[in-house]
């Protein structure tokens, strides 16, 4: 069982900045892969970034890349996000996952889920 705890979520201006973190119990953190997705009003929950397990693999989507970077602690069992010139729509729920798959990119590949921190870009 992995338990996994997002933070640093927040209400921030257009431009500006935030680094979410998730933490994650037990001592198998290295065995997975973790990804972060976010879910707004009325959309479905997509992936905009993972990392593998040993951290050389990275995904971004489009909508993010160059923008959020994606880095993990194994020592620390956390998994960060670091969101760069944001936009308001960028405004969702962000959720870190925990997959046995190499690089988790899709919803049904994850096998644990935090609950969540908001984030909110106001223009």
């Amino acid at each position: 069982q992995v338990q996994l705890v997002e933070s640093g979520g927040g209400l921030v201006q257009a431009g500006g900045s935030l680094r979410l973190s998730c933490a994650a119990s037990g001592r198998t953190f290295s065995s997975y892969s973790m990804g972060w997705f976010r879910q707004a009003p009325g959309k479905e929950r997509e992936c905009i970034a993972s990392i593998s397990r040993s951290g050389i693999s990275t995904y971004y989507a489009d909508s993010v890349k160059g923008r959020f970077t994606i880095s993990r602690d194994n020592a620390k069992n956390t998994v960060y996000l670091q969101m760069n010139s944001l936009k308001p729509e960028d405004t969702a729920v962000y959720y870190c996952a925990a997959a046995a798959q190499r690089l988790i990119t899709k919803v049904a590949a994850g096998d644990y889920w935090g609950k969540g921190t908001l984030v909110t870009v106001s223009s």
